[in-house]
């Protein structure tokens, strides 16, 4: 990339404009001419390499993400499509936009910022108040990313991205029973698929948790069915076997999760908890 930066590129152009305003003789004009494209080609190239460098840093926001991975319950990828905006006079739409890709990013701390100055913009817009949920779910600020999602289910019932993440949050608050409600309710409306199979997947960690293991297993081999690639699925099915006792089961079900994707952290994993039980480690509840 060239060694240019804004101030450079302006120095330039205040450069041409001052010899513009003075005045260009016949024999300079060619000169300045050039000048102006040249400022112009180098600085069209130099955007298409931030464009790229643009494109890089998502990469490593993916890497970054994987790496978080297998550190305990995940909470839904947040994978939102980009919100449907519309030019406004009050400059809230500006904050939408900029709250999304910063969610996209991870940027959550950014996000949560620009999405309340969205609503303090427009107040009650649901678009910005179920984006807030997101980045505040996934700062662990539960209470107020709970009370988003509310808002956000009392003018859509049948949101079910909506309301799996209000199940999550009461996993995470061990309030299980409304965790069961909603989670269960996001199966029944099955109105989107990725939030179907999150339902399946946190309504067996519910049942992991209260040691109904093979309410958990139902549910783990649910998700597996809807979502062969959510490979921490075969994680907790294995715990979920395990504490049952059916020891062989958890033993293949870690093996297959390892198997079928060896350099997913989760499957990283499995492999690690299978050669934990067989070389006689204990495997903690937690």
């Amino acid at each position: 990339m060239a060694d240019e930066t804004p101030a450079s590129f302006r120095a330039q152009y205040a450069t041409i404009d001052a010899k513009l305003d003075a005045g260009v003789a016949g024999a300079d004009r060619a000169q300045v001419k050039a000048e102006i494209v040249g400022l112009f080609k180098t600085l069209e190239a130099q955007i298409a390499e931030l464009s790229q460098l643009k494109d890089d840093i998502k990469l490593l926001v993916d890497k970054w993400k994987a790496q978080q991975a297998a550190t305990g319950v995940q909470a839904p990828e947040f994978q939102g499509e980009k919100p449907v905006v519309h030019a406004d006079h009050i400059g809230a739409s500006t904050f939408i936009e900029k709250g999304w890709s910063r969610l996209s990013l991870g940027d959550y701390e950014g996000a949560e910022k620009a999405l309340l100055k969205a609503i303090e913009l427009s107040p009650g817009d649901p678009q910005s108040e179920a984006l807030l949920g997101w980045a505040q779910m996934l700062q662990e600020k539960y209470d107020d990313a709970l009370m988003n999602f509310q808002k956000v289910l009392m003018r859509e019932p049948a949101n079910a991205l909506a309301r799996i993440n209000v199940g999550y949050i009461c996993l995470k608050k061990q309030i299980f029973g409304e965790a069961i409600e909603h989670l269960s309710k996001a199966i029944r409306l099955d109105n989107d698929r990725k939030a179907t199979l999150y339902a399946h997947f946190y309504l067996g960690l519910v049942y992991l948790e209260r040691e109904m293991y093979e309410d958990a297993q139902t549910f783990f081999q649910k998700t597996l069915n809807l979502g062969p690639n959510l490979i921490e699925a075969y994680y907790e099915l294995g715990r979920a076997f395990w504490f049952n006792e059916e020891r062989e089961e958890a033993r293949a079900t870690w093996a297959k999760g390892h198997a079928t994707n060896k350099f997913n952290p989760w499957g990283k994993k499995c492999a690690e908890t299978l050669a934990l039980v067989d070389s006689g480690g204990e495997l903690t509840r937690g």
